[in-house]
Formats: structure tokens, sequence, C-alpha cells
């Protein structure tokens, strides 16, 4: 018993030796929590210390708007048509024995351009001939029995009835040469048509028969006729285009009275200068209620053969006078669901955007109709860089007017 309670007391002492060794390992693991939290806090206050500044605000271009006087034009689309077109046709029957031009060629007014044999219609000539000039002998033998036949009855050798026969027998010989005749310049108009002419001076088109083929023909157009080629005028040319009811009122109202005929500029396809004057001379007399529009024409001069039927053309219209506009970079205007603004520039220099009406295109710059004064700070260059309400370094930027582009 007393070796037990010995040993106890000796083991004892070792016992309690982990208890204080957990106490050193909690006062250890705290201070390093210590140090840890200290260093965060630490580090934080470094990254806080380094945050860059805020960038300065963007440099962009800033201007008034430009002051100009300019007339006021409507602006439409056209197409371009040759104002005499014609399908070449036969009038006669036959074989084609030649094709006298080249395709695609000028031809002038008269220039043969086909030929049909002229055999058949020349044999209906001769015989028409022939029984004109055996009416013609009828006419006479009457003539003379007629004479004949007055001088008996002058002597009374003969009667009254026999001259009434003989001049009834010379009216009749009268009429028949008179239809011999007709016969006769039928038979001739056949074959006068077998050479097939140019009606007027133009372009043709190509041969759509060949030499050898049979051709139909009817001069009436009583029956199928064939169709041989095509010819258009080039010179002048019209140009077609439509106005909405809209520009017709505008046209209407601020373009002078009685000057329909007066003149209009023209810009080719994907031409952009307006380098073509033309004459405006015919406005149809009522709207296309389907379309809503009004169809106008435009004569041109084509002396140098350069506009072609079919191609489309820009029409430029002047409706008024000069008068003070306001003019800015057509990039400076936003578009937004059929809305426009521009970016402008306020107090302390913050943007702010302001709707606008637009007009068309002048001297390459947008004509700006309402939503903006003179006095207004218009940011012309640098608009990516720009958001409404915040603040710019303004630039002092410059508008110009491009006449060329006018």
């Amino acid at each position: 018993m007393n070796q037990l309670t010995e040993l106890d007391a000796a083991e004892a002492p070792v016992i309690a030796q982990p208890t204080r060794s957990r106490a050193r390992v909690w006062l250890a693991t705290g201070a390093a929590i210590a140090v840890l939290v200290a260093a965060g806090q630490f580090g934080s206050s470094l990254f806080a210390t380094a945050t860059p500044p805020p960038p300065p605000p963007p440099s962009v271009s800033v201007s008034a708007p430009l002051q100009r006087a300019i007339d006021q034009r409507l602006n439409f689309l056209g197409q371009f048509a040759a104002t005499s077109q014609v399908e070449i046709r036969a009038q006669v029957g036959g074989t084609l024995k030649a094709v006298n031009f080249k395709d695609g060629s000028v031809v002038q007014r008269g220039a043969l351009l086909f030929q049909i044999d002229p055999v058949p219609y020349q044999i209906k000539v001769d015989q028409a001939r022939a029984e004109l000039e055996a009416a013609n002998a009828r006419l006479s033998l009457a003539t003379r029995e007629l004479t004949r036949a007055e001088e008996l009855k002058a002597t009374d050798a003969g009667s009254a009835q026999n001259v009434d026969q003989k001049r009834a027998e010379k009216a009749s010989a009268a009429a028949a040469v008179n239809g011999a005749r007709a016969t006769l310049h039928d038979a001739m108009f056949d074959l006068d048509k077998t050479r097939v002419y140019a009606p007027f001076t133009g372009r043709i088109g190509t041969h759509l028969v060949s030499a050898g083929n049979l051709v139909a023909g009817s001069r009436a157009a009583t029956s199928p006729t064939t169709l041989l080629t095509t010819l258009v005028s080039i010179d002048p040319v019209w140009l077609n285009f439509d106005m909405s009811e809209a520009d017709y009122a505008a046209f209407q109202r601020d373009r002078p009275k009685g000057a329909l005929a007066n003149k209009v500029e023209v810009a080719l396809g994907g031409d952009g200068a307006f380098t073509r004057q033309g004459t405006l001379d015919f406005l149809d007399n009522s709207i296309d209620r389907a379309s809503g529009t009004i169809h106008a024409r435009a004569t041109l001069s084509n002396a140098d053969t350069t506009l072609t039927p079919g191609a489309f053309g820009r029409v430029r219209l002047a409706v008024s006078g000069a008068r003070p506009a306001l003019l800015v970079p057509d990039a400076a205007v936003l578009t937004d669901q059929g809305d426009h603004a521009v970016y402008v520039v306020g107090k302390d220099n913050v943007v702010a955007q302001k709707k606008v009406t637009i007009g068309d295109l002048r001297g390459g710059l947008r004509v700006i109709t309402s939503g903006l004064t003179a006095q207004d700070r218009v940011v012309v260059d640098g608009i990516p860089a720009v958001k409404p309400g915040a603040p710019i370094t303004p630039q002092a930027g410059v508008i110009r007017f491009d006449a060329e582009q006018d």
C-alpha cells in the first residue's frame, strides 16, 4: 500500500506536464493571430495608399454651330428614261435578207436597219403597174369614143342616148384608172416596207432575228408580227421621280408661282457631286393615293451619251432663296430610334445631350433645323469619350463648309 502511494506520488508531476504545454501552445497561437491581424491591417493601409487618382476629364473638340445662309432644297431619287422608245417590227412578211447595224451602236435617223426579200413584192408592183396601164388605155379609148359620139350628135347623126352611154363608159374607165393607181401605190408601199429604217436617232439594241429567218409582218398590227430589235433615243433624256405629299406641299408653298420650268441639279448614282443641270418640265395633275406621291419629270441634255435609260440619279431642287441656318459635322449628330441629338457643353464643362431636328447635308455638314442655338457649344470631335453628365476638357474646334460638296 505504501509502495502504491509512493508510485502515485512519483508519477503525479509527470501527468501534470501536458497541461502546461497546452497552455504554451494556446499562447503562441494567439500571438501568431495577433501578428497576422496586424500584418493585414498594415497591408490594407499600404494598398489604400497605393490606389491611383481618378483620370482627368477627356479632352474633346468643341465649337459653336456654323452659321451660314443657304437655300432650301428638296432631294429625290429618280430614274432615267428615253424620251422616245420604239419596238422595230416588220410590217410585211418574208425572208430576212440582211441586218445592217452593229448591236448597241448609235444609229442615225433614216439609217437602213433590216432588209426583207423584196422579190414577191416587186412582182405585185409590176402587176399593179400593168393593170394601171391597161386602165389608162381603156380610159383613152372611152375618151375618144365619147368625143365621136358628141360630134355625131351635133350633126344629128347620133343620138343623145349614145352620148350618155359613152360618157358613162369614160367615167367607168377613169374610176378603173384610179383603182389601178391605188393598187400600184399599195404594192409599192409593201415593197418599200421590205427595207426597215430607223425612225429617229438613238441607240439600238441587239438584233433578235438573224438573216435567213422568215419574219411575220402586219401593217395594221391585226396579226402577230416579228419583233426585230428596239431603239431608244439618247439626247435629251428624261429623269422621272416622285415627290411625297409633304415635299409637294413644301414645293407648292415655297416655290415661286409660275416657275415650274426651273433648274434642277442632278448627280449620277455613286457620284457625290451634282454636276449636271436639267429643267423640271412636268408635274402630274394628281397625287397617287396608293403611294401618297405625285410624279414629276426633268429633262436633261445627254450630248455625251453617258446617261443610260434605266439608270438612277439623285435630283436636287431648290424651293426658296438663301436663309440663315446652323450647321454641324454629320458625325456630331447621334441617332437613336429615329431621334437625333448632339452633345453640348454647359456650365462647369459638363456634357448634356440635346435633341435636334436635322435637315439635309450641305457642304459636307448637317443642317440643324431646330433644337440648337448659335450660342451652344457642340462637341464636334472625340464623341466616343463623352458621357452625358460627365465633365470634359474642351478644346477649340473648327467647323468648315466645303463648297465642293454643296
